[in-house]
């Protein structure tokens, strides 16, 4: 069977869709459409044949938009796939339209619903509509949170062609329990871009005040810089109240090393990668109460939630969390691995892939 992927980035498909290339690429021969990008070589090396396809990824010029549908028909005319699997908007949108047009099966993934949608208005409007056109033959549509499925229900873009997966899923046996650490810090981190809505304003406005109440404390940040932040995260820098280390290649060493992921976000998440990957390694977790992020932590119990926007709800968790004995702070992260491992193992979302692609007859 040919089976092609349409996606907007190598670098979602490679750092969180790995183990299901490399399922797929066991019985099928697999194609990719994708941007140039720096995962393409590892991507190959799996097995999968790239066709190089730019994309932009948040431009809105309907021309553009229209060339990219054209290109989706043109791949499905040369690869001749069985099953075409598309993830992010765009794909999802233009290359569910193709699909449609040349009659093949398709799966859909929606990897979250985006600010446009979640800000309503005319954006959204648009959005919701090109989403009625791209999916609504779709064989199955894949949601990653109850929220998102919900909004996508009320709105009628589907009707009983869903399903619920656990986000992208961990990889349990990349990402695993290491000692807990035993020292006179307690040493937290954020994990991505350096953005508003991914709480990074928050979390270094929090390292601030709770670095001058209790000095025993670290904050890491593991990302790319972003522009509006740079003059403000390099003066924290060189105060000592921030460690940086730019983009990391072997998180796991990184989790290893800290007592507590803090992830602010209030961006419109599918899931949260970094909470799922900080859980599996045994660490507990502060995040937002929101779509993505909730499901993922049970209050007091393997981390805790905050209020989103709200720095004063960060501090009193982020102090919560100081007060605990480093005992209690093991516990909670091993609360963390046992919840990962029954409800977002990736194998159930490699397993929900492999019973869609069966379907093909």
């Amino acid at each position: 069977m040919r089976v092609l992927i349409l996606a907007n980035s190598c670098v979602g498909l490679y750092k969180f869709r790995k183990e299901v290339l490399q399922e797929l690429v066991k019985n099928h021969e697999v194609f990719a459409s994708l941007p140039d990008g720096e995962f393409n070589p590892q991507i190959e090396e799996i097995g999968v044949k790239i066709i190089e396809t730019p994309i932009e990824r948040r431009g809105t010029n309907p021309v553009t938009d229209l060339k990219l549908m054209k290109r989706y028909k043109e791949i499905i005319d040369e690869v001749k796939p069985d099953i075409v699997l598309t993830y992010t908007i765009k794909p999802n949108v233009y290359g569910g339209m193709a699909a449609q047009l040349k009659k093949v099966p398709y799966v859909v993934n929606i990897t979250g619903l985006g600010s446009a949608v979640e800000n309503g208005g005319i954006l959204q409007f648009i959005t919701v509509n090109l989403y009625k056109l791209g999916i609504r033959k779709a064989q199955k549509v894949f949601f990653q949170n109850e929220a998102n499925r919900d909004f996508m229900i009320e709105k009628k873009v589907v009707k009983d062609n869903y399903d619920l997966l656990p986000g992208s899923g961990v990889n349990v046996n990349q990402y695993v329990v290491s000692e807990y650490p035993d020292r006179d810090s307690i040493e937290f981190v954020y994990v991505g871009r350096m953005m508003a809505e991914k709480g990074y304003g928050l979390y270094i406005d929090a390292a601030k005040i709770i670095k001058e109440k209790y000095p025993n404390t670290v904050f890491h940040i593991c990302g790319a810089y972003e522009d509006d932040y740079r003059e403000k995260t390099e003066k924290l820098i060189s105060d000592g109240i921030l460690v940086f280390h730019g983009l990391v290649d072997n998180m796991v060493e990184i989790y290893d090393s800290i007592d507590c992921l803090i992830h602010p976000t209030y961006y419109p998440e599918g899931m949260s990668n970094v909470l799922l990957e900080a859980s599996a390694c045994g660490r507990p977790v502060i995040t937002t109460d929101r779509p993505g992020c909730r499901e993922i932590v049970d209050d007091g119990i393997n981390g805790f939630v905050v209020k989103q926007k709200d720095l004063d709800s960060l501090i009193e968790k982020i102090e919560k969390f100081i007060g605990l004995t480093r005992e209690e702070r093991k516990q909670m992260g091993l609360n963390g691995r046992k919840k990962v491992e029954k409800d977002f193992d990736r194998k159930i979302v490699i397993d929900k892939y492999l019973e869609e692609i069966n379907k093909v007859k």
